[in-house]
């Protein structure tokens, strides 16, 4: 599915999403496209809330290999790191543990939402989840309308669904230009992971 946001009317989404009223309300950011920069888009805005003494939790789907941010991560008690996926990446299909896992994570993410036990939550690479479907659209968006109103949520990856575009209140796509991956440069540590 391509992803196509310039076709939307961000005015649109403002008029049904946004409620101008109320600035302490939560609001549901979403970090796509097919560019660098997502996962650590949402995880400078987990350490500015950490910084304002706000709890976190992030889970992370579809990986289950160690990343750099994690021991970064460790000096914020605020925050909580769980990752729901296995060492690898989906190449073609998913495996019974991929869906396995990213089920039992989207329980567990689910219950921490709707129990209202974090101030804000993160649900990382949950559109490759969706992808893959790994996770169904409509109980993701079943979720996000019940958050509590002050919670802040983050949905990253790419492939974003149209119905996340329109829950959304805040859209960011990342759009590669330039990528040194294309000359042959392999992820570095503490870079790329």
């Amino acid at each position: 599915m391509s992803l196509k946001i310039q076709e939307l009317s961000i005015n649109t989404i403002k008029v049904v999403n946004m409620n101008t009223e109320n600035h302490q309300n939560g609001y549901i950011h979403l970090y796509t496209g097919n560019g660098k920069g997502k996962t650590t888009a949402a995880i400078g805005l987990a350490i500015r809330a950490a910084g304002a003494g706000k709890s976190i939790f992030i889970g992370q789907f579809v990986k289950g290999m160690h990343y750099s941010e994690h021991d970064a991560l460790k000096q914020f008690p605020e925050i909580t790191v769980k990752l729901y996926g296995r060492d690898c990446f989906i190449v073609n299909k998913p495996t019974q543990d991929d869906i396995r896992l990213a089920q039992r994570g989207f329980e567990e993410m689910s219950e921490f939402v709707l129990k209202n036990m974090y101030d804000v939550v993160i649900f990382d690479e949950i559109c490759i989840a969706l992808y893959y479907h790994l996770i169904e659209i409509t109980s993701l968006i079943e979720l996000l309308k019940n958050k509590p109103s002050e919670m802040e949520i983050i949905l990253t990856g790419r492939y974003a669904p149209s119905e996340l575009l329109v829950i959304a209140d805040l859209v960011t796509e990342m759009k590669e230009i330039k990528h040194y991956f294309n000359n042959g440069i392999e992820a570095r540590k503490g870079i790329e992971f």
